[in-house]
């Protein structure tokens, strides 16, 4: 599984906060949005995105950040709520964006380590469910964040929604997040787990951290350069999940076919998955060799499988064993990728 603090995965999210959209997005009424995790790689250009085509339809909307810093910097076009004023709010959302989460990938996997990965996304989910549960209004859609680690370790086997997983650490934090947040239903709330692959943007992620080391050319693949990377743009994972949020809300009142994206839960409220990822996933040497081409630096070097297993325990599995995810709900239902290839995702957004 790829799911760094780089924002690639919905994992690797570390700030807390929380984005409300309220209002259908198909009527001319005000939206509200409230997201967790709305400070890291991620939110803030969602938000940017999603307030710049309510502008342009010229429609109402407000975005939220929850956070535990009621001091957090923002923008001044963003409001920003705790999770102390959020026990107490009677305000109500229509979406709910949950997308907190200590980055996976930012140290070795200890117990201890493990437990504050875990509690990092169990714990906002719960405030969150908390607060669905005392709302006089509902949200019509909770979105919430997992990653492509959810399958586990199957190699070059594709991997669709409708897949079944291999058991690790990675699996088990994922799904324990996502069953958590599907609790939702039980609410009436329908519920999206979006399972997030590398996101790829210069700004941050993985390939922020890269930038460096393949500029000095030192840059290298990582044991055989044969794993999958199973990736997306940052600007395809904003516009997936609008088109998710749209999708919905459009068939709010005709919601309950069945799909292969659909999961089950112990009521007829809806909840679906879609794979975030890259039609076009690419090896590791694939990888390697298209940012030294784009940086124009060599790519000679390549970190051993021992060294990386030396190094970092565990958790060297997210750089060794690949996954070949593909995003087959999104293409079903006639999302249009902006970045197919990973050569346009990386020339695009420079």
């Amino acid at each position: 599984m790829k799911e760094d603090d780089d924002g690639e995965t919905a994992f690797i999210l570390s700030k807390e906060l929380t984005i409300q959209i309220v209002g259908d997005m198909n009527k001319e009424s005000d939206m509200h949005i409230l997201i967790s995790g709305g400070s890291g790689f991620l939110g803030p250009a969602f938000s940017d995105e999603i307030m710049a085509r309510y502008r342009e339809r010229k429609k109402a909307l407000q975005v939220t950040w929850l956070t535990r810093d009621s001091n957090q910097a923002h923008p001044d076009d963003i409001a920003m709520m705790t999770y102390d004023e959020l026990t107490k709010t009677d305000k109500s959302f229509d979406v709910i964006i949950n997308l907190a989460g200590a980055g996976i990938a930012d140290s070795r996997w200890s117990d201890s380590r493990k437990e504050q990965l875990m509690a990092s996304r169990i714990r906002p989910t719960e405030a969150l469910l908390a607060f669905i549960a005392r709302s006089r209004s509902k949200p019509k859609l909770l979105i919430s964040g997992s990653a492509i680690g959810w399958y586990g370790t199957q190699g070059y086997k594709p991997l669709t929604e409708s897949s079944g997983f291999e058991t690790d650490f990675a699996h088990k934090l994922c799904d324990d997040w996502e069953q958590l947040a599907l609790k939702a239903t039980e609410h009436g709330v329908p519920v999206a787990i979006v399972r997030t692959g590398v996101v790829i943007h210069p700004d941050g992620g993985m390939l922020a951290k890269l930038l460096t080391p393949f500029k000095m050319g030192v840059g290298g693949q990582l044991g055989d350069g044969k794993q999958i990377m199973s990736w997306i743009s940052r600007a395809d994972w904003v516009g997936a999940v609008i088109f998710i949020i749209e999708q919905h809300l459009a068939d709010y009142d005709n919601s309950q076919t069945t799909n292969d994206n659909s999961l089950k839960t112990t009521n007829d409220t809806p909840a679906m998955v879609y794979n975030l990822t890259a039609p076009n996933p690419v090896t590791n040497h694939t990888f390697t060799k298209t940012v030294g081409t784009w940086l124009h630096r060599p790519t000679f070097f390549t970190l051993s499988e021992f060294l990386l297993k030396l190094v970092f325990g565990e958790m060297s599995t997210l750089l060794i064993d690949g996954q070949k995810v593909l995003p087959q709900a999104l293409l079903d239902a006639g999302y249009t990728f902006k970045h197919a290839t990973l050569r346009q995702a990386l020339e695009e957004q420079d």
